[in-house]
């Protein structure tokens, strides 16, 4: 997480549990940085205006009036709900780490009513997995954001390990399982690594060059493929 994107995580969490403070150390910890780092961000905060003070004591820390933010977007129960099933199914994606994320700020948002009835909702939904979930290197997240070409070390369905240079092209989820899908300049292809056989990621300073996929070019079972897209009212 880079600086910027911490400072805004810093005001949000803050403010998803006004009045209530948070100490340093809980901070640090929540943000995998030391307790120096958060104060220095804090203090930054401060002077650009930001309404964040320090309560003295055991039981101290630092508080935001949670006015300071966006006005609650106001979710209903249903919104709520299928926010709340979304962001779940992608636990074991690699978005995973952002989705939690979101989730807390979907809880932060809604009134105590509506979270109330939302999960009690969310209790009676259930995923049905067909076994343990297969899981994906951390390091994914964000690659796509990044446009960098990646360096992988690859475990194949036999067990044998190859480096390869990559060009992240985008995702294709499988129930429990993921895909990174690229352009692998090994094989002079696009090819669909899973997730979970991605033993390292190193990110190097090289930009991918921009392609597109279709369909019938993954080497991987599918059904329909079907693209995620924002729709937007006309």
């Amino acid at each position: 997480m880079n600086r910027t994107d911490r400072l805004y995580a810093l005001v949000e969490e803050l403010r998803a549990i006004s009045p209530r403070p948070r100490s340093a150390r809980w901070l640090a910890d929540r943000f995998e940085v030391s307790s120096r780092t958060i104060e220095r961000d804090l203090s930054a905060l401060q002077l650009s205006g930001v309404p964040i003070w320090a309560e003295p004591g055991r039981t101290g820390g630092y508080c935001l009036d949670p006015a300071h933010t966006l006005a609650p977007l106001g979710f209903t129960p249903d919104e709520a709900l299928a926010m709340t099933i979304a962001l779940g199914m992608l636990a074991t994606s690699p978005f995973q780490s952002a989705a939690k994320s979101a989730l807390r700020k979907v809880v932060a948002v809604t009134d105590e009513s509506s979270l109330q009835q939302t999960a009690g909702l969310a209790t009676r939904v259930h995923l049905l997995d067909d076994g343990a979930a297969a899981g994906v290197a951390p390091d994914l997240a964000g690659i796509l954001t990044t446009g960098r070409v990646l360096r992988i070390d690859y475990r194949d369905r036999n067990g044998t390990e190859s480096t390869r240079e990559i060009e992240p092209l985008g995702y294709v989820g499988n129930g429990g399982k993921w895909f990174l899908v690229a352009w692998c300049r090994l094989r002079q292809g696009i090819r669909a690594f899973r997730g979970d056989r991605i033993v390292t990621v190193v990110t190097t300073d090289e930009r991918a060059t921009p392609r597109s996929f279709a369909a019938d070019e993954l080497d991987i079972a599918y059904g329909t493929l079907r693209r995620v897209a924002l729709e937007k009212d006309s």
